[in-house]
This record gives C-alpha cells, sequence and structure tokens, in this order.
C-alpha cells in the first residue's frame, strides 16, 4: 500500500531483485531517506525467484514482478511460447530489413509500461535497457522520468555482438532520457563526461556501485578457499569463468611470476572453458590455479576478505567496460584486499583516489602485470599496507553510507523539475 504524503518513486529494472543489487541499495537508500517506493521487475529465473521471496516480508519497499516466466501449466506455457516467437520475429526483422523495436530490448515491456502507468509516482527510473523504453512513453505520457545508466547500454558488449544489437535504438532511447528526464546518474565520472559530451546532456550524478560498510559485520572470518594461509593468495570472481573477463592477462603473467601464490578464481565455467584454459595455460600455470563457484550474494565479502589481492584485469573491447567503475573492485576494497587492476578510465579514477591501494598495470602486457604482482609479493609489509589502505579506501570514499547522499540529494532536485515533453 502507498504511504500518504510521501513523494513516490519508481524504479524500472525488469530483473530479479537479488540479480539487481544497485537498485536494491538505491530502493532501500530512498524508503530510509523518506520516499515511497516501488521496484518493478520481472522472474525469469526459478531460483532467483525464490531467492526474491524470501526476502519480500524484509523489504522497506514494494517490489513487483511484471513478468512472471516460472508459473507452471499450460496457460503459461503458452504465453511462453508467443513472447519467444515475437522476440524471434522482432529480431528476425533488425537482422533482415534493420526494423529495431523495443521487444529486442528485453521481455515484457508492454506490461512494465502498463503496471508503471498505474502508480501515481513523481518520478520513474530506468535501470535497464528495455525499462528506457518504457520510460520515454512515460515521459510522452505526461510523467517525470529519469535514468541511472548501471552501463552505457549503447557502448557495451562484445564487438562481434554489435551487428544483432539496436544500436540506433538504444541511443534515441539514452539520448532522449539523458536530455529531456529529470534526473540521471552513473556509476564513474568518466562516464558522466563522456555521456555529457556524446550526448550534449548534463553530467550525471555520479553513483559509486559501492557496497555498505555495514557489511563487514557479517565476516564470517572463515577460510574455505585457501589451501596454505602462508601463501599470499589472488581473488578474482565474475558470474562467468571464461575469455574476455581479463583472465587472459592473468594465466599469462603468472608464468612469468618470480613469487609464489595461490590464486582463487570463482564463477559460472563457461561453455568450453576447460578447453579455452589449456590454450592459456601451461600445465605448470594451471597448478596454481583453484576454481570456486559462486556463492550468495551475503557470503561473498566473507570470501574475497579471506584473501590478499583482489585482481580486476578489465578489458577495454567496449566503451563501457572502459569506463564504468566494475562492482569487483569496490568489493575487493571493503574486504580489505590489495588491489592489482588493469588500467581503464574507470580504475584509473578509482587508483586516483586510493593510491596506495590500487596498484595498476597497462592492459594486455603480461610481463608489466607480473612486475605489479612480484613488488607486492616481495615484502609482507608492503603487502599489509596496501591491504590497510584499500579498508580505509573503503570507509572514506568507496562505500555505500558515502555515496548513498548524492542519491538521495539527485532524487531530491528531480523532484522540482518540470517535466519536459518527448516527442
Amino acid at each position: 500500500m502507498a504511504c500518504a504524503g510521501k513523494a513516490r518513486v519508481v524504479l524500472l529494472t525488469g530483473n530479479s531483485l537479488c540479480h539487481n543489487p544497485r537498485a536494491f541499495k538505491e530502493a532501500s537508500a530512498l524508503a530510509r531517506a523518506g520516499y515511497d517506493v516501488d521496484v518493478l521487475g520481472a522472474w525469469l529465473d526459478p531460483s532467483l525467484k525464490a531467492r526474491d521471496q524470501s526476502l519480500i516480508d524484509d523489504l522497506p519497499f514494494r517490489f513487483t514482478p511484471v513478468l512472471d516466466v516460472t508459473l507452471p501449466g499450460a496457460r503459461a506455457k503458452l504465453f511462453g511460447l508467443a513472447r519467444r516467437a515475437c522476440r524471434r520475429t522482432s529480431q528476425l526483422a533488425y537482422d533482415l530489413f534493420g526494423m529495431a523495436g523495443p521487444q529486442q530490448l528485453g521481455l515484457g515491456v508492454e506490461r512494465m509500461f502498463r503496471r508503471a502507468m498505474e502508480i501515481p509516482a513523481q518520478l520513474y527510473v530506468a535501470h535497464s535497457e528495455p525499462c528506457l523504453h518504457v520510460a520515454r512513453r512515460l515521459a510522452r505520457a505526461g510523467r517525470q522520468v529519469g535514468v541511472d545508466m548501471e552501463d552505457w547500454f549503447s557502448e557495451d558488449l562484445l564487438p562481434e555482438d554489435w551487428g544483432r544489437r539496436p544500436i540506433e535504438l538504444l541511443r534515441s532511447l539514452e539520448r532522449d532520457v539523458l536530455t529531456n528526464g529529470g534526473y540521471a546518474t552513473c556509476p564513474s565520472r568518466a562516464m558522466s563526461a563522456a555521456l555529457a559530451d556524446a550526448y550534449q546532456c548534463p553530467p550525471p550524478a555520479v553513483v559509486y556501485n559501492a557496497f555498505p560498510l555495514s557489511d563487514r559485520q557479517t565476516l564470517d572470518g572463515a577460510l574455505r578457499d585457501r589451501r596454505k594461509r602462508q601463501a599470499p593468495s589472488l581473488h578474482w570472481f565474475s558470474t562467468t569463468l571464461g575469455p574476455g573477463r581479463g583472465l587472459e592477462d592473468l594465466l599469462a603473467a603468472l608464468a612469468f611470476l618470480d613469487r609464489d601464490m595461490e590464486v582463487h578464481l570463482r564463477g559460472n565455467p563457461a561453455p568450453g572453458f576447460a578447453e579455452w584454459l589449456r590454450t592459456q595455460a601451461s600445465e605448470r600455470t594451471r597448478a596454481r590455479l583453484v576454481l570456486h563457484p559462486l556463492v550468495a550474494n551475503d557470503q561473498l565479502l566473507s570470501r574475497i576478505a579471506e584473501h590478499d589481492i583482489g585482481f580486476a584485469g578489465e578489458q577495454t573491447y567496449c566503451r563501457n567496460k572502459d569506463l564504468t567503475v566494475s562492482n569487483k573492485i569496490l568489493h575487493y576494497l571493503l574486504g580489505g584486499l590489495a588491489v592489482v587492476a588493469s588500467d581503464t578510465r574507470g580504475q584509473h579514477e578509482v587508483a586516483a583516489q586510493a593510491p596506495a591501494a590500487v596498484l595498476l598495470y597497462p592492459q594486455g602486457d603480461a610481463r608489466a602485470l607480473a612486475g605489479v604482482l612480484d613488488r607486492l609479493l616481495a615484502s609482507p609489509e608492503s603487502l599489509l599496507r596496501a591491504k590497510s589502505a584499500a579498508l580505509a579506501a573503503a570507509e572514506d570514499t568507496f562505500c555505500w553510507e558515502r555515496v548513498s547522499s548524492v542519491l538521495v540529494d539527485s532524487i531530491a532536485r528531480a523532484m522540482k523539475c518540470p517535466v519536459r515533453a518527448m516527442r
């Protein structure tokens, strides 16, 4: 039920709540600041739905899945078939004739729009590609809209995927919402400046994708990953283990490393991962690796914190990867790990504010990466200082308690902005 007298904000995600920590943190922060908050998402995976359902009763805001493809029964199956057919038809029209449509962006666009129109809110904020389209339709209906550019959507993904992406449609949506909306945020200063230059719009406010310092109170202190406590340990994580995530640099660097350390990789192996690993690393290098499955979000910080060095080898195959500040590097700082990172513009930004904690190397230069790692490993005192500096950087700058004030202030300003018409 809506809270009488409170300004109402709707976050449009189209995702499971547990799978979108940024929207979860933003909704919680706004609710604590006194706003009446709705999050409109979707349930596309049974396991994620179950995790969402375990959260819902304790939320300070409302979460509504406008689409649930996990329901059993013939009706749900028919709906799924129709949905997939519509998606394939839309993609085929684009592949053959260049006809871009909202169905290419994601599922449930029409349902998301209809549900949002039923909510009398003062502001609607898009958090994903399909929701950019929803935001533009809401603006055309006279509603105040904005966007959280969690990623630079039109400048994302591997180059081989660009041909099947409705890039011009995405750019048009981004331009409209960034230029005429009343609210915009993004995860780095570098991206904010680039968006302002690309679209001649006001620079979006910078809300780093940081995590609450209070999460450290849940650290379990266990050593569940490491084999030898005495040996230094490096940690890397991602949803997927495989190429295009910076592991090429790390695996190549291990061949040049003078000093010993454990290397822990966490994620779900991509198809063909074992064969890819054999092509990337010698048997001696592979013997240093310890592979781990993903863990629940509330366990991840504990597993990170038991290591010494966090590796963030982000690659600049697209502008989004170059400009963003990833969850990974901020999670390492909160865990108190020294960080070794590739020299993307986003990671330069973090290193400039935490120079004693974040050491950069030129991406693609395995020998340089090995040199950075060897310098850290050569002195236990130097490694300890870098770890202490990482935690201090999280406490002083890169924690949610610090950055969420930018979000709340930006929302307050948006509430006072006049609604601008969109064509």
